[in-house]
């Protein structure tokens, strides 16, 4: 992945946790930033999931690095929600940051 093809727009969400009223907790998503990355799709299956099938696809994003980002957190692209699975800084010199994410399904 280049740096240079960072064309797409995606936007960091974190969780936010409120209470029901009910003993438990709603979940909404709060954007903290919205950034350049390059995004890959390197995968794709379906799998069983009650009486349909599910789709989910397996994607690499790449952002410039930025420290406050955790698997807890959650990308959008194109109007997609994107699971964090893994990240990684692909130098070691806090320049670039790349994650592994997969969307469908919860």
């Amino acid at each position: 992945m280049n740096a240079g093809a960072m064309r797409e727009r995606v936007t960091l969400q974190v969780p936010v946790r409120t209470p029901d009223g009910a003993g438990g907790a709603d979940v909404t998503w709060s954007d903290v930033a919205t950034v350049w990355a390059s995004v890959m799709a390197l995968s794709g299956r379906e799998r069983p999931a009650g009486e349909r099938m599910e789709a989910r696809r397996r994607l690499q994003v790449l952002i410039r690095y930025r420290s406050d980002v955790t698997a807890a957190m959650r990308l959008v692209w194109q109007g997609r929600a994107l699971d964090i699975r893994t990240m990684c800084d692909i130098d070691g010199k806090r320049h670039m940051l790349l994650i592994d994410c997969e969307e469908g399904g919860q």
